[in-house]
């Protein structure tokens, strides 16, 4: 939020950030043009943008805002980060492609549509090819121009990211996954698509986001805004959800501990953990439904986690929680509540809910070292038992593994009770 402040002498600009990272442009007061810019970092500090959406997996990747390109800087996005949202984007037109009637014009053995019969008889019967008949004829096929052009962008981008191995196995991945797509368009030579060509596309009526998003990416490798390397890619204004992406760094954590212990997850960035709640009469109901972001499922225990982006964990490690602020106990009482709320949803003998707050680096070390990682209370539900846990992930992958490792151990050594 930017509120203009003025005190007679001179224009402060004071601004107040939410749970939203990124870049965007200012338009200066002189030149009415963008020739500034402001970047929101995340409150808790991270190894970089890059790093940690490659740990990721790409579960959640930045947003392109429709702003003028930002003057250069040196707090610049690395340009694979970029060149994920376009393969992704190029991915989901892919997946999208129509099929459209074309003209096509070749040999057939058996006549089909039109005939060029004064060709054939001054080239095939001359040369005694009576079974080449030159044939032009409607067929159903993919858009062969919109096909030319993703195969551009893509060995487009595997060139871009060809000078990027050194930035980590995810750009291998990026590689990897644009040699799969370009089995989907080997049919067709790369071509680079005209300005007038993405303005006809951009302007069907009928063209979903997907499609549209897709052809941006397309427009952008076209103009060379989309490839590694080039400052005008680096300078595309952008925004990403702090809070969804703690959400994908929790369920990367969780599905890392999955793995080690043994398990089912499900997630609710894939709809799976959705219980929906019945309203007598239904028309009365106000929420619809509970749902859980992480749900950890074993032989006879259900673990359920849910992350929040709050600094309720920083203030409860400086302060006692008779000193915090009323607002913040308020806000972790709701919470407490909430995940509380979703231990109903579990039948199995053993449940544990779990609330997960980021934390700096430097105190989950600290918190490691006094063994005060997790605080954990129990409840009484009928003969079930729910254990209620509270820790903190900290938003690095240099400490990745062994927060998997403790995470791992503390719910077998709850299990084991």
């Amino acid at each position: 939020m930017f509120n203009p402040h003025y005190d007679g002498a001179r224009v402060d600009l004071q601004i107040q950030t939410g749970i939203r990272i990124g870049a965007i442009p200012l338009l200066s007061p002189t030149t009415s043009k963008s020739d500034y810019e402001i970047v929101v970092g995340p409150r808790f500090a991270w190894d970089g943008i890059g790093e940690i959406l490659g740990a990721t997996g790409w579960r959640i990747i930045p947003t392109p805002l429709a702003f003028p390109l930002l003057p250069h800087s040196e707090r610049k996005i690395p340009p694979w980060v970029l060149s994920t949202i376009i393969i992704a984007r190029v991915e989901a037109l892919l997946k999208s492609l129509e099929r459209k009637f074309e003209l096509i014009t070749e040999e057939r053995r058996a006549p089909r549509g039109r005939v060029d019969w004064s060709e054939y008889a001054r080239r095939q019967i001359a040369r005694s090819r009576f079974l080449n008949v030159p044939c032009r004829f409607p067929d159903l096929r993919d858009d062969r121009a919109l096909k030319a052009a993703i195969r551009f962008t893509l060995e487009k981008q595997i060139g871009s990211l060809q000078g990027q191995l050194g930035s980590g196995l995810f750009v291998f991945k990026l590689i990897e996954l644009c040699q799969r797509m370009m089995e989907s368009v080997r049919d067709v030579a790369p071509r680079a698509p005209t300005p007038s060509t993405l303005q006809g596309w951009l302007s069907g009526r009928l063209a979903s986001e997907a499609f549209r998003s897709g052809i941006q990416a397309i427009e952008w490798t076209a103009y060379e805004r989309g490839l590694g390397g080039l400052s005008d890619l680096q300078g595309l204004a952008w925004v990403m959800s702090m809070e969804e992406f703690f959400e994908s760094w929790a369920e990367t954590i969780l599905s890392k501990v999955s793995r080690k212990i043994g398990g089912v997850l499900r997630t609710q960035r894939q709809r799976q953990t959705i219980s929906p709640l019945t309203w007598s009469p239904p028309y009365l109901g106000s929420q619809k439904s509970l749902v859980p972001d992480i749900v950890l499922e074993r032989e006879d225990q259900t673990i359920i986690v849910d992350a929040k982006y709050k600094q309720h964990w920083e203030e409860m490690q400086e302060h006692r929680w008779s000193n915090l602020e009323e607002e913040i106990r308020e806000r972790h009482r709701a919470d407490l509540l909430q995940v509380l709320a979703y231990a109903n949803l579990s039948t199995k003998p053993r449940t544990t809910v779990c609330l997960a707050y980021p934390c700096l680096e430097e105190t989950w070390k600290s918190l490691r070292e006094r063994k005060h990682l997790f605080h954990r209370a129990s409840v009484g539900a009928g003969t079930r038992r729910v254990d209620l846990v509270l820790t903190a992930f900290p938003m690095s992958t240099r400490v990745l593994t062994e927060v998997v490792d403790l995470m791992a151990r503390e719910v077998v050594a709850i299990d084991s009770e």
